[in-house]
């Protein structure tokens, strides 16, 4: 199993050169909880700085096609597909993001990177309301490819 230390204790990047090229694909969840009135004004569309879902679903994209920018040891890879889904709830807004590639290594860390994002645009649009809003608790619900096979989460964590 590969380590991101080598002999000398010092980080490095593993070298993914000799895996498969394989089919991957990752699910991220989280989620903003906020107070009823901030629901409110998202859902009327009375946030200060605009569209709070729409700017949250980009920065979530770019953010998983950012990943390896923003994480130490973490490969660039090429994104086939990323989507942000974002649904208000009865006690704020739930996060999902799901990431695909075909690469030498996996995408939980840009599925991650764009729930991460989201959420803290959703906080940063939303704050003018609620500066009380709790982001998390961000998870990998599932992923599949690759030599570990697949993952799925069997509940949320608290």
């Amino acid at each position: 199993m590969p380590v991101h230390l080598n002999s000398r204790g010092e980080a490095f990047m593993v070298d993914v050169g000799g895996k498969p090229v394989t089919s991957r694909r990752a699910v991220a969840r989280g989620s903003v909880t906020m107070s009823a009135a901030a629901r409110r004004a998202l859902a009327g569309g009375r946030l200060k700085k605009g569209d709070a879902l729409a700017a949250a679903r980009l920065a979530g994209i770019m953010a998983a096609k950012s990943a390896s920018a923003l994480i130490p040891l973490c490969h660039p890879i090429p994104i086939d597909a990323a989507e942000v889904r974002l649904k208000p709830g009865a006690k704020g807004v739930g996060v999902e993001a799901e990431v695909r590639t075909s690469s030498r290594t996996g995408v939980e860390m840009e599925a991650l990177a764009a729930v991460s994002a989201a959420c803290l645009t959703l906080y940063d649009m939303v704050k003018s309301e609620d500066r009380a809003m709790v982001i998390g608790p961000i998870f990998l619900f599932e992923k599949s490819g690759g030599r570990s096979g697949t993952y799925r989460r069997a509940a949320a964590p608290r």
